[in-house]
């Protein structure tokens, strides 16, 4: 969906794991990774993890990485930005990247009866306007191998 110089599209999974084995996953780069793959991959030293919402300072760039199409190309850098942090729950992360003005990415996880729902909601600005459709289609093409590979790592609920 195109409105004013963004672009924003959401993506929804019922997962069959708890919210806080989700969050755990989702939070550290090896889960993003896993989710990326095969078709990208972020660099990030070994280890690190979105800080809990006591540990970060929002607003502070908390690394650059690159992201390697098919996990060797690359093709961009995301400073990585937090904004807001809900232990267990939620994070906005809001990052200027090599080809966008403005990457919002919001994360929520709720908690059901079977296990919980994992929400992805999605806002880009282009520094190359002429490129946006284009980034549109990549980008949803990604976030629809994130879900898919995020329902076969812990089941649909």
């Amino acid at each position: 969906m195109a409105h004013d110089d963004g672009f924003t599209f959401t993506f929804e999974t019922a997962l069959a794991a708890s919210a806080g084995e989700v969050w755990e996953h989702a939070t550290s780069l090896e889960g993003v990774n896993r989710e990326l793959a095969p078709l990208a991959r972020m660099a990030a030293p070994p280890g690190m993890r979105i800080p809990r919402a006591n540990e970060f300072v929002p607003g502070k760039v908390l690394l650059r990485s690159w992201i390697y199409v098919l996990g060797f190309l690359p093709v961009d850098y995301d400073d990585v930005t937090l904004c807001e942090i809900e232990d267990g729950r939620r994070f906005l992360e809001r990052s200027p990247m090599l080809t966008q003005k403005l990457w919002e990415h919001e994360r929520t996880i709720e908690p059901t009866a079977t296990g919980c729902i994992l929400r992805d909601r999605i806002r880009f600005e282009p520094r190359v306007r002429a490129a946006a459709r284009l980034q549109l289609a990549v980008y949803r093409m990604v976030f629809a191998n994130r879900h898919r590979n995020l329902a076969r790592m812990f089941g649909r609920g």
